[in-house]
């Protein structure tokens, strides 16, 4: 599915991976017990800025801090959109 979201500047539109709901030792974690994700897919990229190329691309994992970006939900999918200075990492 295309998405008709083209974040601006040095913005990324970033889906999260879903929450873990089992432990290693096989606990089922309840809905209001889990934690807010802190990995996802990047689903689209901006242009970046005039001096600053943008250095995640789409298809890339990466990890973001726990509050970091603005939920939107698109679809009935939830996306987060945030700055590239919010990415830490790209795994």
């Amino acid at each position: 599915m295309a998405i008709n979201i083209k974040p601006l500047a040095d913005r990324v539109l970033v889906e999260p991976v879903a929450a873990e709901t089992k432990t290693a030792a096989g606990i089922i974690i309840p809905d209001n017990a889990k934690e807010k994700p802190q990995k996802g897919k990047v689903i689209a990229v901006g242009d970046g800025k005039k001096d600053e190329p943008l250095t995640v691309k789409v298809g890339d994992t990466v990890l973001y801090g726990k509050y970091s970006g603005t939920e939107l939900k698109l679809d009935g999918v939830d996306y987060l959109i945030m700055k590239e200075s919010d990415i830490l990492a790209i795994v």
